[in-house]
């Protein structure tokens, strides 16, 4: 149930997003990384791993797809990059500083997967979906950021600054939070079974 309310609450954060100044346009940022790794460090990484998945059946649900589910593929791929290194780090010593070092990794392994899925996955589908070329592509994130000219500097100056903004910002702020958000978690683990065992006493 925690595992479903999480996902849920991804998914809502997910379709609250919103461009940021100097990235490409096809890069929107939200906040939906805050359950999967809250919910990874307090329940472990498969527990992140459902997290994110169900997110993904949320927004389906909700929304739909608009790119053939290779946004989504790419959605739940960069999601895995960022939480699984953080939680499995965290999970080995369960200290502030394993927490701080598991989202750094985190953070970096997610900028340099990004930098694959959307030069070899996401950019060819715009490709091929939309007829655009890739000087097109390229030409429309110069318009807000004139230092991208090619897919190099597209990934120096768009796709490796708008993660690293993107993940940092979801560690800093689950640095600050998890410890009030991970009592009421456990908390709710707790109350959980007492119910069942309090249902079958009562049968």
């Amino acid at each position: 149930a925690l595992i479903g309310m999480m996902g849920a609450l991804a998914a809502v954060l997910m379709m609250i997003r919103f461009p940021l100044p100097f990235m490409p346009p096809f890069m929107d940022f939200d906040f939906a990384s805050l359950p999967e790794i809250i919910g990874g460090f307090a329940m472990g990484p498969v527990a992140a791993v459902f997290i994110i998945l169900v997110k993904i059946l949320v927004k389906l649900v909700i929304t739909g797809t608009s790119t053939a589910f290779t946004g989504e593929i790419q959605n739940v791929l960069l999601s895995c990059a960022y939480v699984l290194p953080a939680v499995l780090i965290y999970d080995r010593k369960k200290t502030k500083g394993h927490a701080v070092a598991g989202m750094a990794v985190g953070t970096l392994v997610c900028a340099v997967v990004a930098i694959f899925s959307n030069l070899y996955m996401i950019i060819p589908f715009y490709v091929n979906l939309f007829g655009m070329t890739m000087d097109g592509i390229i030409e429309m994130c110069q318009a807000v950021n004139p230092a991208i000219k090619n897919p190099f500097t597209l990934a120096v100056f768009g796709i490796v600054p708008f993660n690293l903004i993107k993940n940092g910002v979801a560690s800093l702020i689950t640095y600050f939070a998890y410890k009030k958000v991970s009592r009421q978690i456990k908390n709710f683990t707790m109350k959980a079974p007492k119910k069942t065992v309090a249902a079958g006493k009562r049968a």
